[in-house]
């Protein structure tokens, strides 16, 4: 898995408890305007265009698992292959951060998922609990 961007993480994943209610259903990574956009993970362009205004890639990952960046102008075409760390496109002036940034969404089916761990990014923590992990016990 390659990061999308290099930027920090300015805002994190906080889903809704129900999937109508307000929420943020990804992450949102430091950029600046027309930065490169690479492709987490190899997929194929399943989405280039905009939604709402907003300039968006989403990429299949063959295995269930769709990734989504935004606010970011398309250098790809839906149906193109992609391998991971290819650019997919540039950061486009606008979204959602007071500051220039991307926003990276990951999904499986319905389910909204946080993407720097869905997709590979960061590392999983185990639990400190040692009734829930077997190495602690």
């Amino acid at each position: 898995a390659v990061r999308p961007v290099p930027g920090a993480r300015l805002r994190g994943f906080d889903p809704p408890a129900q999937p109508w209610l307000i929420g943020h259903r990804g992450v949102d990574l430091a950029a600046t305007d027309g930065a490169p956009v690479l492709s987490a993970r190899a997929g194929t362009v399943l989405f280039a265009g905009l939604v709402g205004g907003v300039p968006v890639v989403s990429v299949d990952h063959g295995d269930g698992l769709r990734s989504t960046y935004q606010p970011v102008t398309a250098s790809v075409a839906v149906g193109d292959v992609v391998h991971a760390g290819q650019k997919i496109g540039v950061i486009a002036n606008g979204g959602h951060c007071a500051v220039s940034c991307l926003h990276l969404g990951a999904r499986r089916g319905d389910a909204y998922l946080e993407p720097l761990t869905a997709l590979g990014l960061m590392p999983v923590l185990l639990p400190l609990h040692a009734e829930n992990n077997p190495v602690v016990r």
